[in-house]
């Protein structure tokens, strides 16, 4: 008898089955917010919540579980370094599932599965910056100039040949790369 042995199993066999929840748990650690379906959050849960409580914790030992898990040292930098102090104040409620409707295809249930405490975004720099930047080089190139005397001037432009400027390239044609993958070994002698 299953007795108190209740788990989802979302269709499929135990290896598969842990391949995928641990696979859920890597992506919250990188994206930290990801698209998938609503029994698949569920069951990523528990995992993800472990891997933030180990975090909070920062031990040798914590580290060498989550790294049991994750798989990957970079992963558990990213969870122990910048994850895990973020929920230092928390106990619980690490995560949270938000509803967004059903599938087109197989009408199944899809949630954004993400982190309650997102790492805020840095401000984009607005467009005219980049001009910005560009004059600001402009000007240093010039002032560089400047401050070499003439014949310094002269040496530099013997030393350094202009390239020729090219034209523009013919674009490729749309099957043109595929001469390349099917090439015979013999082709290429």
């Amino acid at each position: 008898m299953r007795h108190a042995k209740k788990r989802m199993q979302l269709g499929r066999f135990t290896s598969w089955h842990d391949a995928t929840i641990t696979s859920l748990a890597k992506n919250m650690v990188i994206c930290q917010s990801i698209k998938t379906t609503l029994v698949r959050a569920k069951s990523s849960r528990q995992t993800v919540e472990k891997l933030i409580t180990l975090a909070k914790v920062n031990t040798l030992f914590a580290r060498r579980q989550a790294q049991r898990i994750l798989g990957e040292h970079k992963l558990v930098n990213l969870l122990f370094n910048e994850i895990g102090p973020r929920f230092s104040k928390r106990n619980s409620g690490f995560t949270r599932i938000i509803n967004l409707g059903r599938r087109r295809g197989d009408n199944a249930q899809m949630v954004i599965f993400e982190l309650t405490e997102l790492k805020k975004k840095e401000a984009k720099k607005p467009k005219h910056a980049k001009e910005t930047t560009l004059k600001a080089t402009e000007a240093t190139e010039k002032a560089i100039e400047v401050k070499e005397t003439p014949e310094q001037k002269k040496e530099t432009k013997v030393a350094v040949k202009e390239k020729p400027v090219d034209e523009k390239k013919p674009q490729k044609k749309f099957m043109g790369g595929l001469r390349t993958i099917f090439r015979k070994k013999s082709d290429s002698l």
